[in-house]
């Protein structure tokens, strides 16, 4: 898609805190109401979006304020699409253990991505494994 087609845009950076992210989140959400997003498609991106961010935090950048977060997104009359990218030293998404696997049901994390993958159209990460590019294509009405 050309940038031309893009309708809004947002860019930032922040510091690897627990909740900073939420004034870009925030800004996400508002323009898919603004752009008639159907509610559910946009309940799917918040989890999704938040999941991102919290993993770029938590699990990237390991809590370290000095480690900045990027974010771009970028939305259309008919798709959003997002990229996350911390710091981290990245991870391969193909090891992360199944987490409806009877032996994995009691881990403390690997869900956030299979919420990802379910909430979100298309979800692909770079080589290193340290930014994830989600779209969401949206529900025809």
């Amino acid at each position: 898609m050309s940038k031309d087609q893009w309708v809004w845009q947002i860019e930032e950076t922040f510091p690897s805190r627990t909740g900073a992210g939420k004034d870009i989140l925030n800004s996400v959400l508002e323009q898919l109401k603004v752009y008639g997003y159907a509610d559910h498609d946009i309940s799917s991106v918040h989890l999704a979006l938040e999941e991102a961010l919290v993993n770029a935090i938590k699990h990237g950048n390991q809590h370290d304020a000095d480690k900045q977060v990027h974010v771009v997104v970028k939305l259309s009359p008919n798709l959003l699409r997002i990229e996350v990218e911390d710091e981290g030293t990245g991870f391969d998404p193909e090891g992360v253990p199944d987490p409806t696997l009877p032996e994995n049901l009691e881990l403390p994390s690997g869900r956030g991505l299979m919420l990802m993958r379910s909430f979100m159209s298309r979800i692909e990460f770079n080589e290193s494994g340290n930014r994830v590019l989600m779209e969401k294509v949206r529900t025809p009405s």
